[in-house]
């Protein structure tokens, strides 16, 4: 992911903001053929410091369910579009639209699992934690002989992060005035995704006006 020096976070609370916000990510591989395999799924994320992990699983039938190689997750963050038209300072030539977002791009090793006490145990922590997410009871019984059926249907994997890229492209390149009147114009366009990206501009103002 190409990322100038100015949108380059090393900060690893923005990598648990961002997949607080959307679990739902891009596992990317190289298949068989030399040509790029990706998957769209939901995982679950456990950091510990610097170590990072993400758990998830394939339906049996999908090809990286096959492969132990290197991969990559892409994860999302809020974007939009920016209005030149925002920004104070109209007469500098450098003042054009843009979009801004956050993402980031993780590296690292994909170890696939079938043991079926295995996946009924992941099967379990997906639907507690995600059950939670909607105010939702619904759980994986996996001493039900229906629930464990499922558990054959797929495959099981473990993403150990070896390399962190966060980008975030928030505006910070531009002076103090700029920055606040697209937040100003965000937040008066009063949609969520819109006022979403506001709001992660404010919080990056504020996190790089905070002391370390």
């Amino acid at each position: 992911m190409f990322t100038p020096a100015a949108f380059a976070e090393t900060d690893l609370q923005w990598l648990d903001r961002l997949l607080a916000r959307d679990p739902f990510v891009t596992l990317l591989t190289t298949g068989e053929d030399g040509l790029p395999e990706l998957t769209r799924l939901p995982v679950l994320y456990r950091r510990q410091d610097q170590q990072i992990e993400l758990r998830g699983h394939w339906a049996r039938p999908n090809p990286q369910a096959r492969q132990r190689t290197p991969a990559k997750v892409l994860v999302d963050g809020p974007h939009g579009y920016v209005s030149a038209s925002w920004y104070p300072d109209k007469e500098s030539a450098a003042r054009v639209p843009t979009w801004n977002y956050a993402a980031a791009e993780l590296r690292g090793q994909l170890h696939s699992f079938t043991d079926e006490d295995a996946l009924a145990a992941l099967l379990v922590d997906i639907s507690d934690h995600f059950e939670a997410d909607v105010g939702q009871q619904w759980r994986f019984e996996p001493q039900r002989e229906d629930h464990r059926r499922q558990v054959r249907g797929i495959v099981g994997f473990r993403f150990v992060v070896e390399q962190v890229q966060l980008k975030l492209k928030l505006g910070q390149n531009h002076p103090p005035a700029n920055q606040q009147a697209v937040i100003h114009a965000l937040q008066a366009l009063s949609t969520p995704r819109a006022q979403e990206l506001a709001d992660w501009m404010t919080l990056h103002r504020a996190s790089r006006d905070t002391p370390q």
